[in-house]
């Protein structure tokens, strides 16, 4: 059943939700970005973080980016969808604000989200939400892919490697497992999901 919003536009969405996660350096946000180029009905929800910029990121356009006291006012507000302290002392969450947006202009919402923010999103959507894992071959790629970013110290690549052995163990509980192995044939499968679940409704 489709209605239309106030622009007009036909509402395929119907307040659905594409939920993406992976542990850091598995290439989660390459294939967002890929499918929100290939179809115009998925619009991209932009999470809020309390961690400072890093290269060339922009505030508003890969997160909005407040300090550690305006996470928690925000939270004390009620502002948020949902939110985890994914770090110690790093806040990320959902702001209904970015819901609202995207679902008054009839698009499904694609959210590039840490596990646990992921599993939190399915439980509120149910079965207007579908959770997809990305995972990378190996934890030894995966150090080698966040080494080649040259964005982090050697430190912080071996915290967010732990903290991937530890976010693996979440992959059983999505609705899609997507290996990363061969970047063309992980879009491909990326692809064929969203237009299943384009169809279903």
């Amino acid at each position: 059943m489709s209605s239309m919003n106030s622009n007009g536009k036909k509402n395929i969405a119907e307040h659905r939700v594409l939920i993406f996660s992976a542990p850091s350096g598995a290439g989660k946000t390459t294939v967002v970005h890929h499918l929100l180029k290939k179809f115009d009905f998925l619009d991209f929800s932009i999470s809020a973080t309390s961690r400072l910029p890093r290269g060339e990121e922009i505030d508003g356009r890969e997160y909005f980016f407040l300090s550690k006291e305006e996470f928690k006012k925000r939270i004390s507000a009620g502002e948020f969808v949902e939110y985890e302290e994914v770090y110690m002392g790093y806040f990320y969450g959902t702001l209904k604000s970015e819901v609202d947006r995207i679902w008054s202009k009839g698009s499904i919402i694609v959210f590039d989200i840490d596990v646990k923010g992921a599993l939190n999103l399915k439980r509120l959507y149910g079965n207007n939400a579908l959770s997809v894992y990305v995972r990378p071959p190996s934890i030894e790629v995966l150090r080698e892919r966040l080494t080649a970013r040259g964005t982090e110290t050697p430190e912080a690549i071996e915290r967010r490697v732990a903290k991937a052995k530890e976010e693996l163990s979440y992959a059983e509980y999505f609705d899609k497992v997507l290996v990363n192995d061969n970047l063309g044939k992980c879009l491909l499968e990326a692809e064929q999901v969203v237009n299943k679940f384009y169809s279903e409704k």
